[in-house]
């Protein structure tokens, strides 16, 4: 399948401008959400929704370790509400957002992994 979606190099540039939606990202690619749909799952094994989870939390992780605070980030990834990141946060994670900076670089190993 060549298409023009072959061609992008930005893509977690893309789903942050996309606010973590792959209705918008599909919209932003001018293509249907379907498409794109075959695309991820042809390039990366993962559905849109999927893959940008994944790399909404890694992003996560490493504003935290930055020393960005939990409010901060969640604003940043686009979540209305810090509950339901840091919820999610340690659904992903196992441990809260706020003990990112104890965890030290253990928690990258569940990504890399897969």
């Amino acid at each position: 399948m060549n298409t023009k979606l072959n061609h992008v190099n930005d893509w977690v540039q893309l789903a942050q401008k996309s606010n973590w939606s792959v209705t918008a990202l599909a919209k932003l690619c001018r293509v249907s959400v379907r498409t794109l749909e075959r695309h991820f799952v042809q390039t990366s094994n993962l559905k849109p929704k999927a893959w940008m989870a994944e790399m909404r939390q890694k992003q996560a992780l490493e504003l935290l370790r930055d020393g960005s605070s939990v409010k901060e980030t969640a604003a940043w990834l686009g979540y209305s509400h810090n509950t339901h990141f840091s919820r999610e946060f340690k659904k992903v994670w196992g441990f809260s957002p706020s003990q990112t900076h104890l965890q030290g670089h253990k928690a990258m190993v569940k990504y890399e992994r897969a």
